[in-house]
């Protein structure tokens, strides 16, 4: 059973309050955790801003070329896709870039959620919050398909079912989550890679 190196997680509507009453609640050791919300540009630094005063993780925009770390969150900038590549050292680092809304969003959840597919596999976490529409969806069941662990919020914590409807009704989530709980269900699959 793969250990969990990297948690992603995908929001839209509602997921910034989402984000702010998960993240604080995660403790270090744990993975660095990379974050598509749909947001403007210069909301996302704020953002992060805000959450990483409430955090014991250190919380940041996310930057081109950066190489990720434990017990760090990366949310994607505002206006700019996110997805991770591997350096030549083989260390995975954060791409930001400009390139045609996917889903009428920029960032996508699909783009950062295939680039963890196909760079993680089977030692991911996906979660899928709150959001309008059905970005991540997609992305959420490669990453499923390539034997990642996913979890998706529930419908009656949900300001809008409709990102984690959209990934459930797919089967890329293994398992629903009420909010309130999200936290400690990622930490359990991290530290017991269990669901």
């Amino acid at each position: 059973m793969s250990k969990i190196s990297l948690v992603a997680i995908g929001s839209s509507t509602g997921g910034t309050e989402a984000l702010a009453a998960v993240i604080p609640k995660l403790c270090p050791p744990f993975p660095p955790i990379v974050v598509v919300q749909h947001i403007p540009p210069k909301f996302s630094r704020m953002f992060s801003e805000r959450l990483n005063k409430e955090s014991q993780l250190t919380v940041k925009e996310g930057e081109h070329g950066e190489v990720i770390k434990e017990n760090f969150v990366y949310i994607a900038p505002g206006g700019l896709h996110m997805e991770l590549r591997r350096n030549k050292e083989g260390n995975l680092q954060i791409r930001c870039f400009m390139a045609a809304p996917v889903h009428s969003c920029r960032p996508a959840v699909d783009i950062l959620f295939n680039s963890v597919a196909e760079l993680v596999g089977d030692e991911a976490l996906g979660v899928i919050l709150t959001g309008i529409g059905h970005d991540g969806a997609a992305g959420l069941l490669a990453m499923k398909q390539k034997g990642a662990k996913t979890l998706g919020q529930d419908e009656a914590t949900s300001v809008v079912y409709g990102m984690p409807r959209a990934a459930f009704d797919c089967g890329a989530v293994d398992v629903q989550i009420p909010l309130n709980e999200m936290a400690a269900a990622m930490t359990r699959v991290v530290k017991e890679s269990e669901l």
